[in-house]
């Protein structure tokens, strides 16, 4: 049968469970499993079987639920609300105030999470109560907790990094590496939108920031364990002292041994915080399990080097390529979270990126920064119901209206990131 052939059936299974309100973990399992049939019948099945244990025991992809249980232990050990409360006074006299502080507060703690969604409930539930309680516009805030908690993913330790690396065979410490100066560009980026709105319109926040004495003399002692956790986790990478799943390891153990400083991780929270990483943990290998049966039978049946040989005849020029992929992620991204994303595309497009000259390091941050989009983006943006779930009293039209000013600064992102690759390439390069 032919690729092309066997694409549209791909396509349309795929489409097909989505619409029928199948997980996309299923319906990619799923389509695999009809596509290697279609294509070679039963003899590949016993593939399935190595497929599933190959990457079920991947050394990098441990990673994944040892970063999700430093997140969680750093949540529930109290050390993020008093990472939040601790950091507030630093950004008092910086237009914003608060917000402000959600944005650089949640640029922090995504060296932490790995996640997006992860990062905004996080810096979102200490940050609504607050910002509500000294008179801040909901639009300032809830805007500020969906366009911060996106960094999530591009400062490392990133989940869809470590994925996206698991399948290029890309360097994970170089992915990490590129993703630290754009992710810093683009916390500053906010920053900047941030002072300038409220500077033209000062009614979004109160006229006079009040901090409490008790409160404002606490920053170094509430924000430098949180700094000196990063140092070591990233740090360890970055000058090969370990490996990325070590240092998730070594993080978790920093951030339990931090929890029980403060006294504040009783048995209970402990449970919550294992059970919690567990129930994320599985549905990432879940999807990340069925991802890899779709990936072999693009492979097997021969659709991904048609593709990518079909994409290379047609000599689009570099950055109409990138337009389009643009455009692509942006509606994919309205109805797939990120994970699923990287899993679903980058298979067919990885054999076709050196054809077009891309760098695979650079890629990968584009990447993340087109699925950060996605992340702002009704009906199914996560960003978006992670921060509706905190502020229930506000509709989800309402959160996605305060988060349309950022999908716009990521886009021009997007366009800074290919105009001067040298932004995410620079440090990873000068490190080696």
């Amino acid at each position: 049968m032919n690729w092309t052939d066997l694409l549209l059936i791909y396509l349309a299974l795929l489409g097909g469970c989505l619409v029928g309100g199948a997980s996309i973990g299923a319906a990619m399992g799923f389509v695999g499993i009809v596509g290697v049939s279609l294509a070679s019948g039963t003899m590949l099945w016993p593939s399935f079987g190595d497929i599933i244990w190959n990457t079920a025991t991947n050394f990098t992809l441990v990673s994944i639920p040892l970063f999700i249980l430093m997140g969680e232990l750093i949540l529930q050990g109290g050390i993020a609300t008093r990472f939040y409360t601790g950091i507030a006074p630093l950004f008092r006299r910086i237009p914003g105030g608060l917000a402000q502080t959600n944005i650089f507060g949640c640029a922090i703690f995504s060296a932490i999470a790995g996640s997006s969604v992860a990062t905004a409930l996080t810096v979102g539930t200490v940050a609504v109560g607050e910002m509500r309680a000294r008179g801040y516009d909901d639009r300032l805030t809830l805007g500020t907790l969906t366009a911060g908690g996106c960094l999530g993913i591009l400062i490392p330790p990133s989940i869809p990094l470590i994925v996206y690396g698991s399948i290029t065979q890309a360097s994970i410490v170089d992915l990490f590496m590129a993703g630290v100066v754009p992710g810093i560009l683009l916390a500053l980026i906010f920053s900047v939108y941030v002072a300038i709105r409220v500077t033209l319109s000062p009614q979004l926040m109160p006229s006079r920031e009040v901090v409490a004495a008790e409160v404002a003399g606490q920053p170094i002692r509430d924000v430098l364990p949180v700094v000196l956790l990063i140092s070591a986790v990233i740090g360890g990478m970055y000058f090969g002292i370990v490996t990325p799943t070590e240092a998730s390891a070594f993080g978790c153990l920093i951030a339990l041994v931090m929890s029980l400083l403060y006294r504040e991780l009783s048995a209970a929270r402990f449970r919550k915080a294992v059970v919690n990483a567990l129930l994320t943990s599985a549905v990432v290998m879940f999807i990340t399990l069925n991802a890899q049966l779709l990936n072999f039978a693009i492979v097997s049946s021969g659709v991904g080097r048609g593709l990518a040989g079909w994409l290379a005849a047609l000599d689009v020029p570099a950055f109409a390529f990138f337009c389009i992929l643009l455009l692509i992620y942006l509606v994919v991204g309205m109805f797939i979270d990120g994970l699923s994303i990287v899993l679903l595309t980058v298979p067919l497009l990885y054999p076709a990126l050196p054809a077009l000259g891309y760098d695979i390091v650079w890629f990968g941050i584009i990447l993340v920064v087109f699925i950060e989009l996605g992340a702002l983006t009704p009906p199914m943006g996560l960003n978006l119901f992670a921060v509706q779930s905190i502020v229930p009293d506000r509709k989800l039209s309402d959160v996605a209206w305060a988060s349309l000013p950022y999908c716009f600064l990521i886009i021009g992102f997007a366009f800074l990131l290919y105009f001067f690759p040298g932004i995410a390439l620079w440090l990873p390069q000068t490190l080696k």
